[in-house]
């Protein structure tokens, strides 16, 4: 077993300091991207709101989900949230750095801190470099290991970790499948001794046989070297497994957050309950009981997003006020947080 020192002596100290405030924290983060025309003078003629407004917290060794269907902003949020894009507005703090006023060493402590795996295996190394080189990039950029020995023995045991076999350490990245790349893609992230990591649809680009083995790779490794993380996705049966809480965007807000079974067992808003009547059902009794859910209409652009809930021209319970006043973020249950002006509270005695 390969120890995380970078977590073992962060989470000590914290712990002798009585320090339990969440590893990540997100308030208000926004992200939104300029349309710009003309060659010249690239004038800007609107926003596309991408991210546009949501907090959330994820405690130590905890997996939270963020689900919701293609274009929501899922993606976007887990790069404003690292610093890889900057924020429109919004803070985020990671082991209790202030991301988007970090800079120097600071700046570079977050960077180890915080990495993330991507979501295509294929596009995020670099076909020029070896293994050997992919891998320790992140040992020689953080000084970690001095010695060129030091840091070959390092991502050999860091390739072990993830099931790669060393021998392949000189090989390049066209060498090897989708299921390897990716999990060379995760020793990448290791190699900084991260705390907490934003998964970017990790196993989307993967066959299916190997989606399994991927998730149950970071699984035992959040286990073993107690790890935080983001895990951005859109196979809803695959967030219940690996996940603790499970957020639910729709056109760059969060709609609803919960524990995931809660989440699962009895979903509150309309989009959710819609998203989950879609997931496949190995039973064929149960999937003839079952009532799918079909939203009419298109997603409404995130340029001009609708007023009011951004859910009402979709939505099959939507009244005449949800068009004209954004529903309130409220705590329905315990844990268990909607944005809908339908879903009343039901807090049990």
């Amino acid at each position: 077993m390969i120890d995380n020192p970078a977590l073992s002596s962060i989470n000590q100290a914290l712990a002798d300091n009585g320090d339990t405030r969440p590893l990540v924290r997100v308030i208000d983060l926004k992200k939104h991207f300029p349309i710009r025309q003309g060659i010249v003078f690239q004038k800007t003629t609107g926003q596309v709101r991408a991210v546009d407004g949501i907090s959330f917290e994820i405690d130590r060794g905890e997996t939270l989900g963020l689900v919701g269907e293609s274009g929501c902003g899922k993606s976007t949020a887990g790069r404003t949230l690292l610093g890889l894009y900057p924020a429109t507005t919004g803070e985020s703090y990671i082991a209790g750095q202030h991301v988007q006023t970090a800079k120097g060493e600071e700046w570079m402590l977050i960077r180890r801190q915080a990495q993330m795996i991507f979501q295509d295996p294929f596009a995020s190394l670099n076909p020029r470099w070896t293994v050997n080189a992919i891998i320790g990039e992140p040992l020689r950029v953080h000084n970690l290991i001095e010695s060129d020995t030091g840091r070959v023995e390092r991502v050999k045991e860091l390739m072990a970790l993830v099931g790669l076999d060393d021998r392949y350490i000189n090989r390049f990245p066209h060498e090897f499948s989708g299921g390897q790349r990716q999990r060379i893609g995760i020793a990448r992230a290791l190699a900084s001794d991260p705390l907490f990591l934003v998964c970017d649809e990790p196993i989307s680009a993967l066959d299916v046989s190997i989606q399994a083995q991927v998730v149950n790779l970071l699984e035992d490794l959040q286990a073993r070297l107690g790890l935080t993380y983001l895990f951005i996705a859109h196979d809803l049966s695959m967030v219940r497994h690996i996940c603790d809480r499970v957020a639910v965007m729709y056109l760059g807000v969060i709609v609803e957050m919960s524990p995931k079974d809660e989440l699962y067992e009895e979903p509150l808003h309309p989009y959710t309950q819609a998203l989950l009547s879609a997931v496949p059902v190995p039973d064929p009794k149960q999937a003839r009981k079952r009532k799918r859910i079909v939203l009419e209409g298109d997603v409404p652009s995130p340029i001009n997003p609708p007023p009011g809930c951004r859910f009402h021209t979709r939505c099959p319970i939507a009244q005449p006020h949800c068009a004209t006043h954004e529903p309130e973020w409220r705590e329905i249950q315990p844990q268990h947080w909607v944005a809908c002006h339908e879903v009343e509270p039901k807090f049990r005695s």
